[in-house]
């Protein structure tokens, strides 16, 4: 392993990390007196009444129910979100008796605590149930905590990839943070269809240029087997961050599903949790999640996801999930460190390679000595691995059977789709906060040539996507416009993406035409070539000024200057009334009856849009 890296972290690092900490005082100190009373010596499990414990491992193999009786060894519990109808969480069927294999020869036994959600975005997408997407990350954080309330786990394994999952299980096992935790990914799918193609048979479709059965056949070519999606959105933007926060095994985040590595990985996180909870680490801290989970930990996520042009679902799932540790961070520290950071990742949507082909280039181990080497991550942080992030910049392999790690190369092995900081593919992260009268947004432009970034154009106002499928029918959107599409925030319809309207605009812009889009729902993770100010705060619903634009104003957005005017006068804007439109729709079937406390309670976008955390 190479030795400890001490360049001196950047100035803009420092400051945003250092406002982070001064404004979450009172919040993260809270949050650090529950870990305090939660925590105690010795296993969980004893001590408990005889009748609960023996409802504990009542169907435990003999063997394991000894030991458990003994209140000895290491019990981990396991949280898993696997389903089959989810390529990327499918293979985690067999991951429990693995673990529990596993657990055994490293003297503990482990036991699946719970089960939670998971849904697929890329199966809802433009459906009903997509309405329910963002709240499962909140159900799935209830689910996470109900399992483990058992208090039977001296430490736990949370098995996730998707969307909203692994942000959910993040703030789940939070609320038990002074166990150690470590996250266990399943790896991406092998590479299929590119994604280039798949986009352009897309755009062909909304045109009429290609059949349902063209479009169905080069789909299954993209998304073939098990194994996350492999173009560089949400699920993957969550395996980079469990990563560079220190929560998982180095280099394991993409190692395909189904090979020898990913099962040696899996082994060894099994093992890591053991010893973890056995232990302190090097500085003497305890070696729970929650402690671990500092402002450096929370900075250095922000860091990895502008470097390599991650989702923009996470300028809402970071913060939600930094503030279940008491953490209090903004857009502001976003778009201050996206001003800094370079990009050093070329992942479609913001290129045309995949996952794998990032893994192949060097992966997150050359990215983070890379970002470690040029003072843009702390280094000084505590991981499952212990401390200091550079037990990260290593890649693992398989040496004589045995897992092992080693070095990653000095240089990246494809410049087309990873590179060092001193030849980044831009000097910013491209993430930025837009600004105006309209209110407060974020707009990734990594993936937005120079010349599409500045439009001024007429509103195309609609109150639902698929409303711009009908116009686009009819032939009158073959000008230059912004769409703005509301009455899509959390507390309207629970903020579904709004992925159907991408083929459209891509296909218009591609035609010539200024195209933008300004709304206070979500794009998909991929937000891809088209300038979109998303998470528009407040929303429509929310007394936000969307709700007072009309068709035919003038909107300018400029991502440059990072400006979002509707060019309208105050007065004007005053005298208008806002009718709100029936959302009836929105509220009945598919489920989204029980969401309704959900939408009543949900925080704004900038705030993690999370109706859990208002008290935190």
């Amino acid at each position: 392993m190479t030795a400890p890296i001490h360049a001196p972290l950047h100035a803009s690092v420092q400051a945003v990390t250092e406002r982070i900490a001064a404004r979450s005082t009172a919040s993260r100190q809270a949050y650090l007196d529950v870990l305090a009373n939660a925590k105690k010596p010795g296993p969980y499990r004893g001590g408990m009444g005889c009748a609960n414990a023996a409802h504990a491992y009542a169907a435990m193999p003999a063997n394991d129910k000894l030991v458990l009786r003994q209140e000895r060894q290491p019990n981990v519990g396991v949280i898993t979100a696997y389903n089959d109808m989810l390529s990327a969480h499918h293979p985690y069927e067999h991951y429990p008796e693995l673990i529990r294999q596993a657990a055994r020869q490293a003297n503990a036994t482990a036991q699946v605590a719970g089960g939670v959600p998971a849904m697929c975005d890329g199966v809802t997408q433009g459906e009903d149930g997509m309405e329910l997407s963002l709240f499962s990350r909140d159900v799935i954080a209830m689910a996470t905590a109900v399992g483990l309330s058992h208090n039977v786990f001296d430490a736990a394994l949370f098995l996730g990839v998707c969307d909203k999952i692994v942000p959910g299980l993040f703030m789940g096992a939070l609320q038990f943070g002074h166990l150690p935790a470590v996250f266990v990914p399943a790896g991406p799918m092998t590479s299929g269809l590119s994604n280039d193609e798949k986009s352009k048979v897309r755009q062909q479709y909304a045109q009429g240029l290609a059949s349902r059965e063209e479009l169905l056949a080069a789909e299954q070519a993209a998304y073939h087997s098990a194994g996350t999606c492999t173009f560089y959105g949400t699920a993957n933007s969550n395996q980079m961050l469990m990563e560079i926060m220190g929560l998982h095994l180095p280099g394991s985040s993409f190692i395909n599903p189904g090979t020898p590595l990913r099962q040696a990985l899996t082994i060894a996180a099994v093992q890591r949790a053991v010893a973890l909870s056995q232990s302190t680490n090097a500085t003497d801290k305890p070696t729970g999640m929650g402690y671990q989970i500092d402002a450096k930990v929370i900075v250095n996520g922000i860091v990895g996801l502008l470097a390599t042009g991650g989702s923009t679902n996470h300028t809402m799932h970071l913060i939600a999930m930094a503030r279940a540790a008491g953490w209090r961070v903004n857009w502001d520290d976003f778009s201050d460190l996206s001003a800094v950071v370079p990009l050093l990742a070329r992942v479609y949507p913001n290129g045309s390679a995949d996952v794998n082909h990032f893994q192949a280039a060097g992966g997150m181990g050359y990215l983070m000595a890379q970002l470690l080497g040029a003072g843009l991550l702390h280094n000084d942080v505590n991981t499952i691995m212990g401390f200091g992030l550079q037990h990260y910049t290593v890649e693992p392999w398989l040496n004589n059977g045995e897992l092992a790690w080693r070095d990653v190369p000095a240089e990246s092995l494809d410049s087309q789709v990873l590179r060092p900081v001193s030849h980044a593919f831009s000097a910013d992260g491209g993430l930025r906060v837009m600004h105006g009268n309209l209110g407060r947004s974020v707009v990734k432009v990594s993936a937005v040539k120079p010349e599409h970034r500045q439009v001024r154009a007429p509103a195309v106002v609609i109150n639902d996507q698929k409303e711009l499928a009908v116009l686009f029918k009819q032939g009158l959107l073959e000008r230059d416009f912004v769409t703005v599409v509301r009455y899509q925030g959390p507390q309207a319809n629970g903020m579904p993406e709004l992925h159907k309207l991408t083929p459209i605009l891509g296909s218009q812009q591609d035609k010539g035409f200024k195209v933008a889009l300004v709304t206070d729902g979500r794009m998909s993770g991929a937000s891809g070539k088209v300038p979109a100010a998303i998470h528009l705060s407040p929303e429509a619903l929310d007394g936000g000024m969307i709700a007072k634009v009309r068709d035919g104003d003038m909107i300018a957005l400029d991502c440059d200057q990072q400006t979002l005017t509707l060019e309208v006068s105050e007065v004007e804007l005053a005298a208008r009334q806002v009718v709100t439109p029936d959302l009836s729709h929105y509220q009945r079937g598919t489920g989204r009856d029980l969401f309704a406390l959900m939408r009543q309670h949900a925080a704004k976008a900038e705030e993690g849009a999370s109706p859990l955390l208002h008290h935190l």
